[in-house]
């Protein structure tokens, strides 16, 4: 099996163990699976195999991985009882609060345990909408980030969705922990993301890249392990794959806790990047009627958020188009 994954480790967050980085860099893939393969040989540092999931890679390193290719067309997913909150539904619409681990729906290398699965299992009409390997999927969260997204349960109500967000008519909301004493006034990042030009995994800031908007305001700022850290509220306006860990990555302010694009510090318990969806509000589909639905941080980031201790600073500011 040829190596499909290169990286040229550099920059923050180093040195750092082999599963996490791998992990990060492949979300369709489980820390186990990405443990397995890592045993079985898939996984080299500077030319050499590493079996052991555990080893450190450190900057100036190159890892290459023989990823799993991707999940044949042809195989519709499967249902499956999955632990997971429905914050609400209806006859047309699913409102989830996603966990942090579970991928949306199939990659390379997963076919199983996604938020998909786990729909199928318990609304088994979803099965007659297309596209059939993410039947009512309108939008995404990546699988180490939690909180709310909305899936359609019928045709029509996908394809209204789909024009609302296009038309950025829906309202998605995140809290998110970033390294750094981050500005308190509120503002929007408006840099175009594409595809990394050397690592296919990653996206980045690009000429030519899709045109993608962020707001943000501050919350609060913390010191914690020798660091300054900020919670910080965030708008969508656009939905590209890893928008906001890009875009806090290319203000300076890296998310923590993500290995790939922000910062690890291994004093804070934490496993993931500190990233939920906290808010979704949108117009129903069907009736019109507004739908405005909010979650609290999970509790891995609920810990992650105790271990820091007290906010030093902290300023109430909007998010909403008239705060940024």
């Amino acid at each position: 099996m040829s190596p499909n994954l290169i990286l040229e480790l550099e920059g923050d967050g180093l040195p750092i163990r082999l599963d996490l980085l791998l992990r990060h860099e492949v979300p369709e893939l489980s820390r186990t699976e990405v443990q397995r393969l890592i045993r079985s040989g898939a996984a080299t540092v500077n030319s050499r195999t590493v079996n052991s999931p555990s080893s450190k890679v450190h900057s100036g390193d190159t890892v290459e991985f023989s990823a799993p290719g991707p999940v044949s067309p042809d195989a519709p997913p499967a249902p499956q009882n999955l632990d997971f909150h429905i914050a609400y539904e209806d006859a047309h619409v699913l409102v989830v609060d996603k966990p942090a681990g579970m991928a949306v729906h199939a990659g390379a290398g997963r076919r199983d345990s996604t938020l998909v699965n786990g729909l199928l299992a318990r609304y088994p009409e979803l099965a007659n909408l297309e596209p059939v390997e993410r039947p009512g999927i309108v939008h995404r969260l990546d699988a180490d980030t939690s909180g709310l997204m909305v899936v359609a349960r019928t045709l029509a109500a996908a394809s209204a969705l789909s024009a609302a967000i296009r038309a950025r008519e829906v309202d998605r909301r995140y809290t998110a922990m970033v390294v750094g004493r981050f500005p308190t006034m509120p503002g929007v990042i408006d840099r175009p993301i594409g595809r990394h030009p050397t690592i296919r995994t990653r996206q980045a800031i690009v000429s030519g890249g899709r045109p993608a908007r962020t707001r943000f305001a501050y919350r609060s700022g913390y010191f914690a392990f020798g660091k300054p850290l900020s919670m910080i509220s965030l708008k969508l306006e656009t939905g590209r794959m890893h928008q906001i860990r890009v875009h806090m990555q290319a203000i300076g302010y890296p998310i923590l806790g993500d290995p790939v694009y922000g910062i690890v510090i291994p004093e804070i318990p934490l496993r993931r990047q500190f990233l939920h969806a906290n808010h979704l509000a949108f117009r129903h589909p069907v009736t019109g009627e507004g739908l405005a639905l909010s979650s609290p941080l999970p509790p891995d980031l609920s810990r992650a958020l105790a271990s820091i201790g007290s906010p030093s600073i902290a300023v109430l500011s909007a998010v909403g188009d008239s705060g940024c």
